[in-house]
C-alpha cells in the first residue's frame, strides 16, 4: 500500500482528497515567477466564479428592491386607509362652533 500523498488521490484514513498547501506570500519568500503564476490562478478563480457571483448579486438586489417596495407601498395604502386627521379635523370644527358660540352669547 503507498503512503498517504504520495500519489494516491485518496487519503486512506479519512476518505478525502489531499487539499493543496496554503501560502502566505508575506511571510514565505517567493520569486516574482511564483507571485506571478498565484496571479494569473486568483485571476483565473475569479473569472470562473464572476457569473455566478454577478447571478446571485442581480437576484439579491431585486430581493432588496422587491421588499423596500412592499414596505413603501403597504406604508402608503395603510396611511391611506387611517382616517384620524379627519377626527382631529372635526373636533378642531366642533372647539371653533363652540368658541365663536361662546363669543356670541352676551353674558350678563
Amino acid at each position: 500500500m503507498a503512503a498517504p500523498g504520495a500519489g494516491d488521490p485518496l487519503d486512506a484514513k479519512h476518505g478525502k482528497a489531499p487539499l493543496a498547501q496554503r501560502i502566505d506570500p508575506a511571510r514565505e519568500k517567493l520569486t516574482p515567477a511564483q507571485l506571478h503564476l498565484m496571479q494569473q490562478a486568483q485571476l483565473a478563480q475569479w473569472q470562473k466564479t464572476l457569473p455566478q457571483r454577478r447571478a446571485r448579486n442581480i437576484v439579491t438586489g431585486l430581493g432588496i428592491g422587491a421588499l423596500v417596495l412592499g414596505i413603501y407601498g403597504y406604508t402608503i395604502y395603510s396611511i391611506s386607509q387611517e382616517r384620524f386627521l379627519d377626527e382631529l379635523e372635526d373636533e378642531a370644527k366642533a372647539a371653533r362652533a363652540r368658541a365663536l358660540e361662546r363669543a356670541s352669547v352676551p353674558t350678563w
